[in-house]
């Protein structure tokens, strides 16, 4: 994969983290927590789309609508996991 693509997807996904920060709130821990959330989505997303040969919203070489699917759904996740309280 071009470098260009790899920085495109890598900015969109932090893009993604730093939006979903923002609607959500939380401290600088939690922001790195959903950067991390997002990048790991949105590749993860992206390989499984090519792997099953779903390609809608493909750019190029990237995935971007599986890797968007896959960016919002671990950050959802991610978020209400940080979110249970253990009594």
């Amino acid at each position: 994969m071009p470098y260009p693509t790899i920085l495109f997807g890598i900015l969109l996904s932090s893009a993604y983290g730093a939006g979903y920060h923002l609607f959500r709130g939380g401290s600088l821990r939690r922001l790195a927590g959903f950067l991390v959330l997002a990048w790991a989505g949105f590749w993860g997303g992206d390989v499984l789309g090519w792997n099953l040969g779903w390609t809608f919203g493909a750019v190029g070489l990237l995935n971007v609508g599986m890797g968007t699917l896959g960016a919002f759904l671990l950050l959802a996740l991610g978020d209400f996991v940080s979110r249970i309280r253990i009594k």
